[in-house]
C-alpha cells in the first residue's frame, strides 16, 4: 500500500514564553525552499518523511527523528527527499536566548555553533518535540496548558541540545581581502533597499570586474547579489508585517516592485504567503 503524501500546509506561531522566537508546525509535499537564511538558530525535528537540503556546499538528507540544525545567517534550501514529502516542527530561536542558555551550561561558552552533520539523537528529538508541543498548546488553548511545564520543557530541550552538540564558533581572524570586499558589497546593497544598485557599481567599489565581483559574492555568501538583497529585504520586512502593516505597504517599503513580487519571494523562503505567516 502506497503511503499518503503530505500536504503543503504550514502554521507559523509565537509563544508568550519566548516572544522573539518563531515556531513552525508544517508538512510539505512539493514545496521547495529557495536559498535563504534566518537570523535565528533554526532547530527542526523531522517527524515523518524526509527532507533534503543544500547547506555549506553539500547536499544533506534529514530523515524522521533527526535534528538538522542550521546556524544563524547560513544559506540553505529545502525540499522533499522521499515521494511523500516530509512533516516537521521547527524552532527559530533568537541568538541572545541561545547564547544566554549556553552561558548557563558553560560559563566560558562563546557563541554556540553547530557542525553541518545532521544530529541523530532520539532522546534530544523527544525533548524538542515535547517542548514544541507544549508551547503550541499554551498558544492555542491556554486553559489546557501549564506555562511552568512548557517553559521547563523548553529550557530542558535547548540546554540538552547545547550540552551534547554545540561547538565553539570558529575563529574568523583578520578578514582576508576577499572577505573585506564581500563585506563592502553587502554594505552597499544594504544601505538603501529602495535605491537601485547595479552590478557594475558593486564591482567598482571593490575594484573588480563585474564577472569577478558576482562570482566572489556568490562563492562567499551562497547567493547572487540580487538574491541576497531580496532576502535582506524580506528579513527587514518582518517587523512591519508582524505589526499589522498591509502587505502592499510592506512590499513597497522594502523595495519590491509590487505585492506579488514580494509574495513570491516570501513564499519561497517561508513556505507560506505573507498573510498566512502573519
Amino acid at each position: 500500500m502506497t503511503a499518503p503524501r503530505f500536504r503543503n500546509a504550514a502554521r507559523y506561531w509565537r509563544s508568550p514564553l519566548l516572544p522573539d522566537a518563531d515556531m513552525v508546525t508544517a508538512e510539505y509535499y512539493d514545496h521547495a525552499f529557495t536559498p535563504h537564511w534566518h537570523d535565528a538558530y533554526t532547530v527542526p525535528v523531522i517527524e515523518a518523511g524526509a527532507e533534503c537540503y543544500d547547506y555549506r556546499g553539500s547536499r544533506h538528507v534529514a530523515e524522521a527523528g533527526s535534528v538538522p540544525v542550521i546556524n544563524p545567517g547560513e544559506v540553505h534550501t529545502g525540499a522533499r527527499a522521499v515521494d511523500t514529502g516530509w512533516r516537521y516542527r521547527v524552532f527559530y530561536l533568537p541568538v541572545p536566548f541561545v547564547e544566554a542558555l549556553a552561558r548557563e551550561v558553560s560559563p566560558c561558552a562563546a557563541s554556540p555553533w553547530f557542525s553541518t552533520d545532521i544530529i541523530h539523537d532520539d532522546d534530544l528529538a523527544r525533548r524538542l518535540l515535547r517542548a514544541h508541543r507544549a508551547l503550541e498548546t499554551l498558544t492555542s488553548d491556554a486553559t489546557r496548558a501549564d506555562p511552568l511545564a512548557a517553559e521547563t520543557a523548553l529550557v530542558d530541550a535547548v540546554t540538552t541540545l547545547l550540552a551534547r552538540h554545540a561547538l565553539q564558533r570558529p575563529s574568523c581572524g583578520p578578514p582576508a581581502a576577499d572577505a573585506a570586499r564581500v563585506a563592502t558589497m553587502k554594505s552597499r546593497l544594504a544601505d538603501d533597499l529602495l535605491e537601485p544598485v547595479t552590478l557594475a557599481e558593486l564591482a567598482r567599489v571593490v575594484g573588480l570586474s563585474t564577472f569577478h565581483a558576482a562570482r566572489l559574492f556568490a562563492r562567499e555568501t551562497g547567493l547572487a547579489p540580487h538574491a541576497w538583497r531580496n532576502q535582506l529585504r524580506i528579513a527587514r520586512a518582518l517587523p512591519a508585517l508582524r505589526a499589522g502593516a498591509s502587505i502592499a505597504q510592506v512590499a513597497a517599503a522594502s523595495g519590491f516592485t509590487d505585492q506579488s513580487h514580494f509574495t513570491r519571494h516570501f513564499k519561497r523562503a517561508f513556505g507560506v504567503a505573507p498573510g498566512r505567516w502573519r
